[in-house]
Order: structure tokens, then C-alpha cells, then sequence
């Protein structure tokens, strides 16, 4: 029998290497297979059949064939590894997942989560017309090309994407659909549903294990030819990909938190060159990043109606909030006439913090170095660990009962309006209340049936959707954003800023307005202005000076450990030995305490990421012994998508 290279899907770095088995004939790269290792039994996945024998060793036969994946995958996992610090058994359960579920008659989660979609237009407007011919261009070049769609909302991106996707299902070619967030699937899902019927799978997290293999199983054979999903469907077990469309393309819900933690966008640029297929990324508001490394197409004017006009309220001359005097004006024309609105608060909760006037002293989380919101429930809750206590009735370090709510979240927003403009339907979306099984959707139905309604919500309000109606949006407070230590705030408020602005006037006159403390601050000028050239312009001149992405890769060190001194100590030793790679390596420096365990961080700027995280990797693996010894664990983040 022929010898082949198979990783044991086993993730500890002592065993991060091939082992050579023998295969039975017609078993080739890509076959999942059961294996021994040593007195255990597990699955592997064969990379290279036709190897040589290590010296001196008898390699054992596989046992049965448990699945296939795409040979492209194989290589798509292995590079995962090797570029984001993981091990290649991490990044190999990625495309091929544990399947314990047997097939049923389920009805497809497809049908069930598609919202209503939109009737093919009559025509396309000449800028919609350059860019599908750009990507068929390149599906008959065969090269894979990686292009930029960039225009407002409402511009017709979407329908590009429908346009590229049918071009790609005539010359016999796959589409990969990707969204940020489980929020946006059941709309996506809608559209391509509407255009192109059951050949449309869907793949994301919160469906069940049986469903899972079910949409993969109809992947894998070829029933379903578009995928539409969240960051995992990048791994679709799909042959002949011809199309990757990466939709709102800024999200940072596309960097996966756990290992591996690569970024879906990444990876998707990779999956298209591995396949020599087109990866299209399309946003209204792009990263800098692929502003500066992608050939762009451009969409300049929306559909049907002008862009709204944005107005900032300085909060500095308001005596209200979260209401300002002329947010409630607009709400109370609504409120008479009808109509909707949508307002943007990017915090849970009634209050963020619970604060003593007398002492000083904030309520804060015992196990995580972070103060407790108030909520609706009557108890503080930490949205970090999960840990809730009741609201004490004095205060605990001083006994006094001058006990204050410091700012406003969802719940206390939703309370306000009840107040002020019961007239109009209250409907909250956030984390709290889209936590049920079906519950986003219905929320989102809801809004869109509604007459006269108010939709209160996180930063998922602003991501994609496409609601009738709405002639109001309003940013109760972009200061949130902006104070965050992070040198991509100023880049995410003017995105949430200009996204949240395209869900208002989409078919009629739209007001956005934008209360804040900074009126002068540089992303709102831009986003009142809807001027994103312009902004990212200034925003790549300010990271050039300080060498930050797109200039330069990011690479991350976290420890953490259950005592202050251990991650510092640990990063320091570290950072000594990352000294032959090319890079500015800052810190250690200390992170907020999380669930208990205190944290450190090394930030590297560098423009060899995969030589960096390799190292830094090897390292932490060296030192696994004494770090299990001392409770201390680390993590290698490449590309990171918060400081």
C-alpha cells in the first residue's frame, strides 16, 4: 500500500508534525481517516500521499475512511497554522469538524432563516455594469484577482455580488458568501434565495449539529453551489470556488477570538488564491487596509435617493440625555406623522456604572478590573465573566446611600422613549434580547411591519440592513467609541458613524444626527460630510507616522496568570527572544484583570507577521512545562483587531 503524510488531529504542540501511515489505493490527499497514536485511536487528516518511509520505521495502515475534504483545504489549514502561530491539528478541525450527527429529513436552515428577498432589477446602472464585467474578466482570466468594491448604501453592491454569483454558476463555479455577523445571514440568505432558489446553503455557528452536516453534506456533493454564512463558512467543503465575496468587509467580527485567530478576511484571500479564484470585498466604509493594498471598484452615487444629511448636536449645549432637545423634535414629528427611526446606543444595560456621590467609588466587577452595569433586572451585572450581584441599597465602602447612574445603555434609552414618545413602538436589538433562537429575526420583522417604531440597538443596527421607512437615525452618543485607547477608534467611529447613516432615507428624505461632547473630532467631520476618501486618506498619513497597519503587520502577545508579576515576567523573556526577527516589539504592559487572572501584553509592529508569530509561538511551547507549572498561559495573535 502507498505511504502518505497524515496529521493527527491531536492540538498539542508535542505532536504538531505529520506521522506517515500506510493508505489503501484510491485514498488521497484531503481523506479524513481514523488512526492509532500510540495506545489511542484518532482522526487524521492525510496532506501528501506517496511519501518515503522514515528510517528505520514500519508506519502502521489507517483504519476506515471517515470523510473527504478538498484537497485546496488541506493547504488552506496548513498555511492557517503556520501564519497565525496555531498548530496544524487547530487549523485542521477547522475544515474538517467532528461529525457525529446522522443525516434526517430536517427542513433546510436556508429556507427557514432567509428573510424576503428583492426582485432582480430592470437594469444596472452603468458603475454596476464596470464591475460585474471587471469580475467576469477575471473569471475567464483564471488567475483569481483580489478586488475592493467600495460605495455608499444603497449604491448596489449587493447586487453586483447576485450578478458576479450568476456569472460564476454559468461557467460551472462556486460562490462563497460572507457576512460579519449572524445578524446580517437571514437577509443575505433572502436575496440569493430569491435569485437562485435551493442551490443556497447557509453555515454559521447557531445552527445545530444535524443541520451543520446536513448544509455540508449538500456542499460537499454539489446540491448547493452558494454558500452564505458568517466568518466559518470561509471552510466550506466547496469545489470549483470562483467567487468569495467578503460583504461589509470592515467588520471586526470577522477576526475569529480563539485559536487559530485568524481573520476570515485573510484567509478568504487566500482560500481564492489557493483556488485561483475572484475575491471581491465590498463596504461602504473599508479598512485601511484593503484601501491601500486592493485594486478598487467603485460605486460613487446611491439609488433612488441622495444621501441623508448628517447633523451633530454638540451634547456641551444639551441639557438632556440621552434625549436631546433636538433628537425628542424629530422623534415627536415621527411620533405624529409616522414613520421610523433608528437609534444607535452602543452600550447594554440601564447604566454603564453605579457610582457612590459621596466616597467616589464606582461598583466594580470583584474578578474582572471593570465597573458593573446596571440593568432592568435590579442587579449589576458584569458583561465580561458573567458574575451579578443585586443593587446594594448603600453604598459598600462607605455606607452612604447617595448612590448615582453614571451614563445610559439600551434598557434605560428604551425607558426614555416610553416616556417622552410613547406614540411610537419601542423595539430593542441587542445582545439581551437577540440571545434566543429566532429571536433576531423576529425582531427584525417586527421593525419592518411596523407603522410608526423606534428601533433601539448596539452596533448591530448598523450593520447591513435594509429597512423601508426610515427617515430618522441617530447616534445617541459617538463619544463611546472614541474614547477607547485603541489606535483604530477614530477608524471604527467614522464606520459606524457613515454605516449607521446608510440605514436612513433609502427611499424617502433621511436625518441622521450624531449627539456628541467632540463635534470637532476628525471622523465625524468626515462622516458628516460622507467623505471616505478623505478620510482614509488622513487616517493611512496619521498611521504611517507611527508605523500601524496597513504599513506594518501587528503581532500580539497576551499572557495571563493568577498573579500580577507572572505575565510581565514571562512576556519580558519573550520579547528577549523575538530579538532576531525585524520588528519594534513594545511592553510587556499590563491589561485589565479578566475572570480572575491578571494580563499583559506585547504589541510587535513588524513586516514579517508569520516569521514573528512562528517564533513566538515555538517559545511559548518550549516554555509549555513551566507555564502549566505556574499557572501561566499565553496566547499569538496575528493581525489583531483591538489593543
Amino acid at each position: 500500500m502507498p505511504l502518505a503524510s497524515v496529521y493527527p488531529l491531536v492540538s498539542t504542540r508535542a505532536l504538531a508534525r505529520p506521522f506517515t501511515y500506510e493508505v489503501p489505493d484510491g485514498v488521497g490527499k484531503g481523506a479524513v481517516v481514523a488512526v492509532r497514536l500510540g495506545r489511542s485511536s484518532t482522526r487524521g487528516v492525510v496532506a501528501e500521499v506517496g511519501v518515503e518511509a522514515p528510517s528505520g520505521i514500519s508506519p502502521a495502515a489507517v483504519g476506515k475512511v471517515l470523510d473527504r475534504i478538498p484537497p485546496p483545504l488541506v493547504d488552506l489549514a496548513l498555511w492557517i497554522a503556520d501564519y497565525y502561530g496555531s498548530t496544524p491539528a487547530r487549523a485542521l478541525e477547522l475544515v474538517a469538524p467532528l461529525r457525529r450527527a446522522p443525516r434526517g429529513t430536517r427542513p433546510s436552515p436556508a429556507e427557514r432563516e432567509s428573510l424576503a428577498g428583492e426582485p432582480e432589477p430592470g437594469s444596472l446602472t452603468g458603475e454596476q455594469r464596470t464591475a460585474v464585467a471587471r469580475i467576469t474578466t477575471a473569471f475567464d482570466e483564471g488567475c483569481g484577482a483580489h478586488l475592493l468594491l467600495v460605495g455608499p448604501t444603497g449604491s448596489g453592491k449587493t447586487e453586483v455580488y447576485l450578478q458576479a454569483c450568476a456569472a460564476a454558476l454559468e461557467r460551472g463555479l462556486g460562490t462563497i458568501v460572507l457576512v460579519p455577523e449572524i445578524a446580517l445571514a437571514p437577509q443575505t440568505v433572502g436575496r440569493f434565495r430569491e435569485r437562485f432558489g435551493d442551490t443556497v446553503a447557509i453555515m454559521h455557528s447557531a445552527l445545530g449539529e444535524a443541520e451543520r452536516r446536513d448544509e455540508r453534506d449538500r456542499i460537499a456533493s454539489g446540491e448547493a453551489r452558494i454558500v452564505v454564512g458568517a466568518r466559518s463558512a470561509v471552510f466550506a467543503p466547496m469545489r470549483g470556488v470562483g467567487l468569495i465575496v467578503v460583504d461589509e468587509e470592515h467588520d471586526a467580527a470577522f477576526k475569529q477570538e480563539s485559536d487559530p485567530r485568524y481573520d476570515a478576511r485573510t484567509v478568504a484571500a487566500k482560500r481564492a488564491a489557493l483556488e485561483g479564484a475572484v475575491a471581491v470585498y465590498g463596504s461602504a466604509t473599508p479598512r485601511p487596509e484593503s484601501w491601500a493594498r486592493l485594486e478598487r471598484i467603485e460605486l460613487s452615487v446611491r439609488i433612488g435617493a441622495p444621501m441623508p444629511r448628517v447633523r451633530l448636536v454638540d451634547l456641551r449645549r444639551e441639557a438632556g440625555y440621552p434625549l436631546s432637545a433636538p433628537l425628542l423634535a424629530e422623534l415627536g414629528r415621527l411620533a405624529d406623522r409616522g414613520g421610523k427611526a433608528i437609534l444607535l446606543l452602543n452600550r447594554r444595560g440601564v447604566a454603564p456604572a453605579l457610582h457612590c456621590r459621596a466616597c467616589g467609588v464606582s461598583r466594580r466587577c470583584g474578578s474582572c478590573d471593570v465597573a458593573l452595569t446596571l440593568h432592568r433586572d435590579g442587579r449589576l451585572h458584569c458583561h465580561h465573566c458573567g458574575f451579578s450581584e443585586p443593587v446594594p441599597e448603600a453604598c459598600p465602602a462607605c455606607g452612604s446611600s447617595q448612590l448615582a447612574q453614571i451614563g445610559a445603555g439600551t434598557q434605560r434609552l428604551e425607558t426614555e422613549l416610553e416616556r417622552h414618545v410613547p406614540e411610537l413602538e419601542r423595539i430593542r436589538l441587542d445582545a439581551d434580547t437577540a440571545a434566543e433562537p429566532g429571536a433576531l429575526r423576529a425582531t427584525i420583522e417586527r421593525f419592518r411591519a411596523a407603522d410608526r417604531a423606534v428601533l433601539i440597538g448596539t452596533q448591530m443596527v448598523a450593520k447591513g440592513h435594509h429597512f423601508a421607512g426610515v427617515e430618522l437615525a441617530a447616534v445617541v452618543d459617538a463619544d463611546t467609541g472614541l474614547a477607547l485607547p485603541d489606535f483604530r477608534a477614530e477608524e471604527r467611529t467614522f464606520q459606524l458613524v457613515t454605516q449607521l447613516a446608510g440605514r436612513s432615507g433609502r427611499d424617502a428624505p433621511g436625518l441622521v444626527l450624531v449627539q456628541t461632547f467632540q463635534p470637532e473630532a476628525t471622523p465625524l467631520r468626515f462622516a458628516q460630510r460622507h467623505d471616505v476618501a478623505g478620510f482614509l486618506a488622513e487616517e493611512i498619513e496619521r498611521r504611517a507616522a507611527l508605523a500601524y497597519p496597513p504599513l506594518r503587520h501587528l503581532v500580539t502577545v497576551v499572557a495571563s496568570g493568577p498573579d500580577a508579576s507572572g505575565p510581565a515576567r514571562l512576556l519580558r523573556e519573550v520579547r528577549e527572544g523575538l530579538a532576531s526577527v525585524d520588528a519594534q516589539v513594545l511592553g510587556p504592559a499590563p491589561l485589565l484583570r479578566l475572570r480572575g487572572r491578571h494580563r499583559a501584553q506585547l504589541v510587535a509592529k513588524t513586516s514579517e507577521p508569520r516569521r514573528l508569530a512562528r517564533q513566538a509561538a515555538a517559545l511559548l511551547a518550549a516554555a509549555g512545562p513551566a507555564l502549566r507549572k505556574s499557572g501561566l498561559t499565553a496566547v499569538v495573535d496575528v493581525d489583531p483587531q483591538s489593543l
